[in-house]
C-alpha cells in the first residue's frame, strides 16, 4: 500500500522522486504527488494528481519544471476520503510551512481535528493526513524534531511519515511506527523509501528504521534517534540483489516473469538448508529441538495467499509430525482471545515481513507467551525482528501483487520445517526423513519441467476467459490449494469465482452448478483419487464443463463420456509432499492468460495492494 520517496542532494530531486514512484507502482495507489522545497523562493511546492503517476509526470513535465534539491512524494491508496486531488499526498499545513507523506491510519484523527479546529485551523480534505501536518504546524516553533517528536506522541495507529519545512533546504525528517520506512545512503546525497526497489538505482546501502525510531535526514548524513530522543547506531544493510532483478527482462508482465522464476527461487530456499547427507539444518537460534519436543499444538497465522500456505502446511504437519495444527486468519486472530501459550509455536508467514494485521498477531501471540517462527522474505524486516526465530524464503524482489514466487518458497520452507520437525519429534526415521528431503530437493527441477510447455494452458484460458463463474473444488491439501487458485483468478481477472471442499458440494452448493459452469477439480491427492472422481461425475451431470488436475491418469469412461473430464492436466510424477507446489503452477497460468485475453492491467489489478500495511 501507498509508497513513499524522499531526496536530498545536490540534484533536482523532482525527476528522481518520479523515478522512485515507479518503482514502487506495484503497491498499488490511485493518486500521486510531489512536495518539493524551493530554497529560492523559501516555499513549498506541491503539485499532486488523482490517477496513475502518468498523470502527475505529465503535469511537471517529468519533474523538470519543479525547482529544488530536496522533496518528497507519495503514491496513495485510499483509506480516508475518496481518491481525487485533493486527498491525494503529500498535504501542505494551512501556514504553508510543513508538509508530510503519510502510509497507515491514525485511529484518533477525529479527536484531533477537533482540537485543532478549536485552535483556529481549517482542513480541506476528508484525510487522517491532513490532521498530521497540521498537528507539526501547531507545534513548529523552528526546532523541526521537537514538532514532530511532540506531534507524533499524541498519534495513535500506524504511520510512516516523510515531513519538510519550507525554512529548513537543509534537512528533512522520517518516523515509523507499524509501517516499513528505510533510508537509503548515498554520497552527498540520502533517501528514504517505504521499499528497497525506490532505491536501487541509486544505493545498495540501506537503514530499516525500527519501531518510533526517528531519521533525521541531511545530504550529507543520517541521524537515527529512537523514541525517547537518545541517538542510536543502527545497522547499514548491504541490498544484494541489484534492479535488474526488478525489471521485467524481456516479459510482458512481472507477474508472469515470477512465475517462470519459481524453479530457481525454490531451488534457493531448499538448498541451502540441506546437507550432503540429506538431513537438514534450518539454522534456528532459539527454537532448540528441545524446544520443538515439547510443543503441544502449532497455530499458523497469516493472511491472503500466505493463509493459504499454512493451510497446505497444517496437513502436512499433522500428517509427518503428529503435532496439532489450527490456521487463523491474521486480521481475526487477536480478536478471538486465542488459547495459546508457552508449549503453543505460532508460526507467522508474510512475503514483506510487514503485513500489519500479522505484525499485531505476532504481538498478541508474544503477550500470551507463546514462540513466535516467522516465514518472511525481506531480511530485517518488522515481523523478522519481532520474532523468536525466523526462517527467509531467499525469494528475491516480487513486484506483481499477486503472488507467485513468493507463495511458492513460502511452501517450500514450510515443508522443509514440516520433515524436520517430524524427524525431531520422533514420527519421522532417518530413512524416511531423507528420502523425503531428496523428493524435495528435485522440486525445483520438476517445475522447471512443468513450465518448458505452456500452450495448453494459454488454450484453455481461449476457451473459457470469457465465463462469468468459475468454481475450484478439491479434498484436504486440494482444497487449500483450490482457495489459492480461485484467489489467483479472481483478483486479476476479476472473474467471480469460489472454491469448495469437494465433499461439501452436496450439502448446498451444488445448487450453483448449472449447464455451461467452469469447474477446475484438482485431483492430487491419490488417496482421495476416487472420491474426487465421483465429484467431477456430479457436477458432470449437472452440466458443467470440467478441467481436471491431476498426478495420475485418470480412467475415461468410454461408455459414459459426458462424465469424463472436457480436459486433463497431467503433473509431473512426485512426492505427496512436493505435490502442492507442482499443483498451484498451473492454477497461476490460467489465471495469468485468462486475465491476459481480459486485457487486466495484470501487474496492478484494481483495489489491490502489494503490502498491507493498514488494518
Amino acid at each position: 500500500m501507498c509508497g513513499i520517496v524522499g531526496y536530498i542532494g545536490g540534484k533536482q530531486a523532482a525527476p528522481l522522486l518520479l523515478q522512485g514512484l515507479e518503482k514502487l507502482e506495484y503497491r498499488g495507489y490511485d493518486s500521486a504527488g510531489l512536495a518539493v522545497v524551493d530554497a529560492g523562493n523559501g516555499g513549498i511546492i506541491v503539485k499532486k494528481a488523482r490517477g496513475r503517476l502518468s498523470a502527475l509526470k505529465k503535469m511537471t513535465d517529468c519533474g523538470k519544471s519543479i525547482p529544488g534539491i530536496l522533496g518528497i512524494g507519495h503514491t496513495r491508496w485510499a483509506t480516508h476520503g475518496e481518491p481525487n486531488d485533493v486527498n491525494s499526498h503529500p498535504h501542505l499545513s494551512r501556514s504553508g510551512r510543513v508538509a508530510l507523506v503519510h502510509n497507515g491510519i491514525v485511529e484518533n484523527y477525529a479527536e484531533l481535528r477537533q482540537y485543532l479546529c478549536e485552535q483556529g485551523y481549517g482542513f480541506v480534505s476528508d484525510t487522517d493526513t491532513e490532521v498530521v501536518v497540521q498537528l507539526i504546524d501547531h507545534y513548529y516553533e523552528n526546532d523541526p524534531v521537537a514538532a514532530v517528536r511532540r506531534a507524533a506522541d499524541q498519534l495513535r495507529g500506524s504511520f510512516a511519515l516523510g515531513i519538510v519545512f519550507a525554512d529548513r533546504p537543509d534537512l528533512f525528517i522520517a518516523l515509523r511506527k507499524d509501517s516499513p520506512l528505510i533510508v537509503g545512503l548515498g554520497e552527498g546525497e540520502n533517501f528514504i523509501a517505504s521499499d528497497v526497489p525506490a532505491l536501487l538505482a541509486h544505493t545498495r546501502r540501506v537503514i530499516r528504521l525500527g519501531e518510533r525510531e526517528m531519521a533525521v535526514v541531511t545530504r550529507e548524513g543520517v541521524t537515527v534517534y529512537d523514541h525517547f530522543g537518545v541517538k542510536l547506531e543502527p545497522e547499514v544493510l548491504e541490498i544484494t540483489w541489484d534492479a535488474e532483478s526488478a525489471e521485467k527482462g524481456g516479459y510482458e508482465h512481472f507477474m508472469l516473469k515470477e512465475i517462470m522464476e519459481q524453479p530457481d527461487a525454490v531451488r534457493r530456499t531448499i538448498a541451502p538448508r540441506v546437507r550432503g547427507d540429506f538431513t537438514i539444518e534450518l539454522g534456528l537460534r532459539r527454537l532448540t529441538d528441545d524446544v520443538l519436543r515439547s510443543l503441544d499444538r502449532i497455530c499458523i497465522v497469516a493472511c491472503g495467499s500466505s493463509y493459504h500456505v499454512g493451510m497446505v502446511a497444517r496437513y502436512a504437519i499433522e500428517r509427518m509430525a503428529r503435532v496439532p495444527v489450527t490456521v487463523a486468519l491474521a486480521s481475526e486472530f487477536r480478536y478471538d482471545n486465542p488459547m495459546i501459550g508457552p508449549e503453543t509455536l505460532v508460526i507467522i508467514i508474510s512475503q514483506s515481513g510487514e503485513t500489519l494485521d500479522t505484525l499485531f498477531a505476532l504481538r498478541e501471540a508474544k503477550e500470551r507467551g507463546a514462540r513466535v517462527l516467522s516465514i518472511v522474505n525481506v531480511v530485517g524486516s518488522s515481523i523478522a525482528v519481532e520474532s523468536t526465530d525466523v526462517l527467509y524464503t531467499w525469494a528475491g524482489p516480487e513486484i506483481a501483487v499477486a503472488t507467485t514466487k513468493a507463495y511458492s518458497t513460502q511452501l517450500a520452507l514450510m515443508q522443509l520445517f514440516t520433515l524436520y520437525l517430524g524427524r525431531v519429534r520422533g514420527r519421522l526415521t532417518d530413512l524416511e526423513a531423507r528420502e523425503e528431503v531428496r523428493s524435495l530437493l528435485a522440486t525445483g527441477d520438476k517445475l522447471a519441467e512443468l513450465l518448458k510447455d505452456t500452450s495448453h494452458l494459454q488454450y484453455l484460458a481461449s476457451l473459457y476467459f470469457n465465463r462469468r463463474d468459475i468454481f475450484f473444488m478439491g479434498r484436504n491439501i486440494d482444497y487449500a490449494l483450490a482457495l489459492e487458485g480461485s484467489l489467483k483468478l479472481k483478483e486479476i481477472s476479476y472473474i467471480h469465482s469460489e472454491a469448495y471442499a469437494a465433499g461439501e458440494l452436496k450439502h448446498g452448493t451444488i445448487s450453483l452448478i448449472e449447464p455451461g459452469t467452469l469447474v477446475v477439480a484438482l485431483c492430487t491427492g491419490t488417496k482421495l483419487h476416487e472420491k474426487m472422481l465421483s465429484n467431477i461425475r456430479e457436477v458432470k451431470a449437472r452440466g458443467a464443463t470440467v478441467i481436471a488436475l491431476t498426478t495420475k491418469p485418470i480412467p475415461l469412461d468410454p461408455n459414459h463420456p459426458n462424465a469424463n473430464p472436457d480436459h486433463i492436466i497431467e503433473l509431473p510424477a512426485c512426492c505427496e509432499l512436493c505435490a502442492p507446489s507442482l499443483s498451484v503452477v498451473p492454477l497461476q497460468l490460467l489465471a495469468y492468460y485468462v486475465a491476459l485475453l481480459k486485457g487486466c492491467d495484470i501487474d496492478k489489478p484494481r483495489n489491490l495492494a502489494k503490502s498491507v500495511t493498514v488494518e
